[in-house]
């Protein structure tokens, strides 16, 4: 272990990079006994190699049980400095690394980064994208937004809506959305919906995006409007959140943006990810390619660091693995408006597979959904009883 903890010393470091290896050196002595105790066996030559070794040798080597309680929080700060360098590690190559780099990159962690998931979200929003916010149902509306709910029916939400960054403490956005989409609208139509976004055009969605708080209390901030604008152009525009944000400013070499830097988000953040090598020479010589194209601006969300549980803390997978509802089981169903229900079952009806005396149950089963009953969980009982 010691060899590991002193390794950095001989690399070639940077000076972001050398101030990364202090402090997490100055984490690790105060545990320093503890992680001695750690047999070493890999001994990386690159930084990002030794951050994952470390972070590895901490996280599920060492022996908890001779930890003290005051030793925990130590701990926690170490992983959490370490999962913050690997971050700022794999987004800072993405300065210097050429299209096909990338693309090997998010094809070989896609297991990781559940990538299939991830995806299915962006094809699911693409579909939304030329109807305005406040003819959404709430269910996808929030989906566009990215908060997760209950009322997500696992089923026709195959995915966790919070991929890309999750507003879902934005909790003044997502009251002025529900109330007022429209004034959101007002906003985004600025936005062209293919070919060039320019300056021009996000600055006139930044003044229709502060309007629409003008008769409000609460105060518009960059990190929603960031998310509206790329699941409008996935292409064009890359998502921000607190939690990431160091990592992120600190990859592209920026001062950190604050939850009002509208102008220097699309100068610091949106420019400078435009000018990369990968970004301009993006081209799909295959089906993955060809998506990731697509959504271009979206893949510095996949080089945050990411490990075995990240796909398991999906929410969509969480809903999956919900207990079903038995008669004994005291849940309150999520309730739908009718207008809600009525849209999601006809999704599902217009599948060729459903029969025509299933759709006939059309009625009943928008009843059963406006209940709380999951629109598939309501069609598969009807077919039971019915055939």
């Amino acid at each position: 272990m010691k060899k590991l903890l002193i390794s950095p010393s001989k690399m070639a470091l940077g000076e972001q990079e050398s101030q990364i290896y202090q402090n997490i050196l100055k984490q690790a002595s105060e545990i320093s006994l503890n992680l001695m105790a750690v047999k070493i066996e890999n001994h990386p030559e690159d930084f990002l190699g030794w951050c994952y070794e470390l972070l590895s040798a901490s996280k599920d080597r060492i022996n908890y049980d001779l930890l003290e309680a005051n030793q925990l929080p130590i701990l926690k700060k170490l992983h959490d400095l370490l999962i913050s360098a690997i971050s700022f590690l794999q987004l800072k190559t993405l300065r210097v690394a050429p299209w096909p780099v990338v693309s090997m990159f998010v094809e070989q962690h896609k297991e990781l980064i559940a990538l299939e998931e991830q995806l299915r979200l962006t094809n699911y929003i693409a579909n939304l994208r030329e109807q305005p916010l406040r003819e959404m149902v709430p269910e996808d509306l929030l989906t566009f937004c990215g908060k997760h709910t209950a009322a997500l029916d696992p089923s026709t939400y195959n995915f966790d809506v919070e991929w890309f960054s999750s507003t879902k403490s934005a909790k003044g956005f997502h009251q002025m959305m529900a109330d007022l989409p429209g004034l959101f609208d007002d906003a985004l139509v600025n936005i062209p919906l293919e070919g060039e976004v320019s300056e021009a055009d996000y600055q006139q969605f930044v003044v229709g995006y502060l309007l629409a708080f003008n008769d409000s209390d609460e105060k518009p901030t960059l990190a929603p409007a960031t998310r509206l604008l790329a699941m409008r152009r996935p292409d064009i525009f890359t998502p921000i959140n607190n939690t990431r944000l160091d990592a992120l400013c600190s990859a592209l070499g920026i001062t950190k943006l604050n939850n009002r830097d509208f102008e220097r988000y699309w100068q610091d953040i949106v420019q400078t990810i435009h000018a990369m090598s990968w970004f301009k020479m993006a081209t799909g010589s295959n089906e993955l390619e060809q998506q990731l194209v697509s959504i271009k601006a979206l893949l510095p969300c996949f080089f945050y660091y990411a490990d075995k549980s990240t796909a398991d803390s999906s929410n969509y997978i969480k809903l999956l693995n919900k207990p079903k509802r038995s008669a004994s089981t005291s849940t309150k169903s999520v309730r739908r408006g009718k207008e809600s229900a009525e849209i999601l079952v006809d999704r599902a009806l217009s599948s060729d597979e459903i029969p025509e005396h299933i759709r006939a149950k059309r009625d009943s089963i928008i009843s059963e959904v406006q209940k709380g009953r999951g629109v598939n969980e309501t069609i598969s009982l009807m077919r039971t009883i019915f055939g």
